[in-house]
């Protein structure tokens, strides 16, 4: 039995979003723990791509899973920047898996992935411009029609810039979300890294979201890479991080609110602990922050 298909409409969305709480990444290696042990966890997000065209065991699992857990699909190939034409048997597969596990939403980042058919497996950066903004509009209606939901996009880190973008990247986002109805999913540690590798104020950029239309956050660590802040997915969230989130949480909501671990995974109930130091920081920001002691570190 698998959980009942879902064509979660934007109102519906709006009410049930909220309540999803905190959730964690479902990761292969913890697959087994999850089944066991059923945790005390609001939701799981899963990488599309991980299950779009899997068996065996690891969709056996995630279908268990999903009879218990709302599940949140977010992909890493959508490529909605790029300019190859988007791969429509790609996003019906999505549309099949998100039905089949209920999938509250569906989200993909604000990027390119390739280009003449070469998938790079990375996530680019586009430029912040008026003729990018009309590209990636067109772009996430028709991924809209075909999936019948909206779509939620995360900011993702980067590394370098366009010297011709026009407005800075949350204009750009506010603006797709106006043009299109997309959501967002605010991911609170790379607007850090990306706003220290590029010397912009982090909190400006949050300030200055449509907080209505943020559907879901992400926690993550990252590491000093010397020059650059590197998205490494791989330690605890850090004490300047928890503070943004504390902003964000502040002008948004208690919006379902996700943390990523992707490397050097540490056992299953240190995640739920990092997870659960959200609970302090929710919508609390403060002159006096006790973010430091959280044991989050920066690089």
């Amino acid at each position: 039995m698998t959980a009942a298909p879902s064509s979660v409409a934007d109102d519906r969305d709006a009410e049930t979003g909220p309540r999803l709480g905190l959730g964690l990444g479902l990761r292969s290696s913890h697959l087994a723990h999850v089944l066991a042990e059923w945790p005390r966890v609001g939701w799981f997000e899963v990488i599309s791509e991980n299950f779009m065209d899997s068996g065996g065991y690891p969709r056996h699992a995630l279908d268990r899973i999903a009879e218990r857990y709302p599940v949140v699909m977010h992909g890493v190939s959508m490529s909605i920047g790029g300019t190859d034409p988007l791969d429509m048997d790609y996003l019906h597969r999505l549309r099949r898996l998100a039905r089949s596990v209920g999938a509250r939403w569906v989200s993909d980042h604000v990027c390119w992935t390739g280009v003449a058919g070469v998938n790079t497996h990375e996530l680019l950066p586009v430029p912040f411009t008026e003729r990018s903004l009309r590209h990636m509009a067109r772009r996430v209606r028709v991924v809209q029609d075909v999936l019948e939901r909206p779509l939620v996009l995360e900011n993702p880190s980067t590394y370098a810039a366009f010297a011709h973008s026009t407005m800075t990247e949350w204009e750009f986002l506010a603006r797709l979300c106006e043009e299109t109805g997309c959501r967002l999913l605010l991911d609170v540690n790379n607007v850090f890294v990306s706003a220290t590798n590029h010397g912009f104020d982090p909190e400006e950029y949050i300030r200055a979201l449509p907080h209505d239309r943020i559907a879901q956050i992400h926690l993550a660590g990252h590491a000093d890479g010397g020059t650059h802040l590197v998205d490494t997915h791989d330690r605890p969230v850090a004490a300047p991080v928890w503070r943004l989130y504390r902003l964000a949480t502040a002008l948004s909501g208690p919006v379902p609110t996700l943390l990523e671990w992707d490397d050097r995974l540490p056992p299953f109930p240190d995640l739920l602990a990092e997870l659960h130091k959200a609970r302090r920081h929710l919508g609390a920001p403060s002159p006096t922050d006790d973010a430091d002691q959280d044991g989050g570190h920066h690089g």
